[in-house]
């Protein structure tokens, strides 16, 4: 079974945390909501506290496959500001293993180097802290290991390119047609 951590931050976006979540689980990945402070309860930008299954330092990413990312502000400013999800990714990433970020949340991941000569896509006005990628304004964007997407309105394409990169596609199409996404032709 495949398994990905997604990275809670006081602030974070609701439906793109959440929505990645459900899908992910829907398709058979083991999912483990991991706060990046010791607070048992995370609150969303929109007033949503979660009940997380861990937290980040009681995880070791590197029994993952994917690392997720969610946008959403403060979120995203908390989640650059850590330096243990600075170290998370960057093993994560030394790893060669799935590092995803959505909304303002890729941000981060050009803060730490990681978007270098890439190809990636954030929230429109977040674009400028793609340090040294290529953006374009696609919906989910996947160079190497890294998964980038836009925003809340792109969230089902993101999850549902994660759990294609996890599960494979025909799990990814199964889902979408299964959530009403996506008809059956």
């Amino acid at each position: 079974m495949k398994r990905a951590v997604i990275l809670f931050a006081e602030g974070y976006e609701t439906v793109e945390a959440l929505l990645v979540v459900d899908l992910l689980r829907r398709g058979g990945v083991e999912v483990t909501m991991a706060s990046i402070t010791e607070d048992e309860f995370v609150r969303s930008s929109h007033g949503v506290n979660v009940e997380m299954d861990a937290v980040l330092g009681e995880v070791d990413v590197l029994d993952y496959d994917a690392v997720i990312l969610p946008g959403g502000m403060p979120g995203t400013i908390n989640l650059g500001e850590s330096d243990a999800v600075r170290k998370a990714i960057l093993a994560m990433n030394d790893a060669g293993k799935i590092v995803a970020a959505v909304c303002a949340a890729p941000g981060v991941l050009g803060k730490y180097g990681l978007l270098e000569g890439k190809t990636a896509c954030s929230f429109p006005q977040h674009e400028k802290n793609l340090i040294g990628a290529t953006v374009v304004r696609e919906p989910v964007v996947v160079d190497g290991n890294i998964v980038t997407s836009r925003g809340l309105g792109t969230t089902m394409d993101f999850g549902l390119k994660l759990l294609e990169l996890l599960e494979g596609k025909e799990k990814s199409d199964e889902i979408a047609h299964k959530t009403v996404y996506r008809e059956k032709n």
